[in-house]
């Protein structure tokens, strides 16, 4: 029976990400710095509001689109930290998680043939959902440029099959965020096209020298512009999977509401007064994380610094993105040597389109020790390996 499982999805894979986690996960010796799971407990008044929604039966299932309190607080978040509008009754819909959300915006967008344009180096939870969607994705390669996608490589990759871009910032894998300046270009060009505009700003709360600019704020690209975000790295709610949408003008949102609802109906109840809690009172937490993730960052710079590895420095997020070329191995023969002689674990670039071979993502959302020992077992196979 398996010839008649649907043909795309025989095309995707397992995240290479998850594939090397659980690969190494269950050798007790190896210490990994794998995962982009923050290693804070989620605060406790939002633990407490969780709880207090399981005591007021707060069990049963919420609107679709999520509860109108949850909404209004999304919408008052972007409105005050971006001066950004949007109808918490009509553009906002909470989803489980921000990979829900994306898989939402995909489903609502594509047709078959339909191209889609994202950076490489990128996270790989996008591609398989283009594909499930019957969509192409093309990758545009950013390494030439810090590791940015420009306005200029937008507008050359644009064809008559150009259905969306995505742009996730500050990026997985590379820690690297976009300027002003930078979106205001890329806005000019989206405005000149028929295509939508993807911002996965899912680790917008964790940017360090300056603060995160939405591309929201420029107005004349709005009704091409979907914005997916959530609380899961902001404010250590990984579990609690939620995200959300923020789609205007309504007829958009309302399209993606009918993908969402046959999807899962609505986000899970509790977690939703949880996200309540952290989006109304818990601008302190993320502040508090985000000044230990750059401590850690800091740390991380120096000591690869140290060993002569070439890396830039993350603008926001928590990962590094290590050149290891001079190996002259593939990332993922480097991964598994590193993960059997020094028994540390990171994850091989190639697991982040074929623009991230050559590299190791390493995460800092590990304590200070940890990264520390992780980084003691690493030096000593660079130094070895290095002609």
């Amino acid at each position: 029976m398996e010839q008649f499982i649907n043909d795309r999805v025989k095309r995707i894979e397992i995240s290479g990400i998850r594939q090397f986690f659980n690969m190494v996960a269950d050798k007790k010796d190896i210490l990994s710095l794998t995962i982009g799971q923050p290693d804070f407990p989620t605060p406790d008044h939002i633990k407490e509001k969780t709880k207090e929604a399981i005591e007021n039966d707060y069990t049963a299932y919420t609107a679709n689109a999520g509860i109108l309190s949850l909404r209004e607080a999304i919408s008052n978040f972007y409105s005050k930290n971006y001066q950004i509008s949007y109808d918490p009754k009509n553009e906002v819909i909470v989803t489980v998680g921000a990979s829900q959300a994306i898989d939402v915006t995909f489903r609502t967008l594509l047709n078959e043939g339909d191209e889609v344009i994202l950076p490489g180096p990128v996270y790989p939870g996008y591609e398989p959902l283009i594909i499930l969607a019957g969509a192409k994705p093309v990758h545009i390669d950013t390494r030439e440029t810090h590791f940015k996608i420009t306005a200029e490589q937008i507008e050359r990759s644009i064809t008559v099959n150009t259905k969306a871009i995505i742009i996730p910032y500050p990026s997985n894998p590379t820690g690297v965020t976009l300027s002003k300046e930078e979106l205001a270009e890329i806005a000019s060009v989206i405005e000149r096209h028929n295509l939508f505009l993807i911002a996965d700003e899912i680790y917008s709360e964790l940017v360090y020298e300056q603060p995160h600019f939405s591309i929201g704020q420029f107005a004349e690209i709005r009704d091409k512009l979907i914005i997916i975000n959530g609380v899961s790295k902001s404010h250590s709610m990984t579990g609690f999977r939620i995200g959300y949408i923020l789609a205007p003008p309504e007829w958009l949102a309302k399209q993606m509401l009918k993908v969402h609802q046959y999807n899962v109906s609505c986000p899970s109840s509790i977690s939703q007064y949880g996200a309540l809690e952290a989006i109304n009172n818990g601008q302190e937490d993320s502040k508090k994380m985000k000044n230990v993730y750059q401590e850690r960052r800091d740390y991380v710079y120096a000591r690869l610094k140290d060993m002569n590895l070439a890396t830039y420095l993350p603008n926001g997020g928590f990962y590094f993105f290590i050149d290891i070329s001079h190996l002259h191995l593939d990332s993922f023969t480097v991964a598994v040597q590193l993960a059997e002689e020094a028994k540390v674990a990171l994850v091989p670039g190639s697991a982040f389109s074929k623009y991230g071979e050559g590299f190791l993502r390493l995460s800092y959302a590990y304590n200070l020790a940890t990264i520390k020992e992780g980084l003691d077992r690493l030096e000593p196979y660079i130094n070895n390996h290095t002609n």
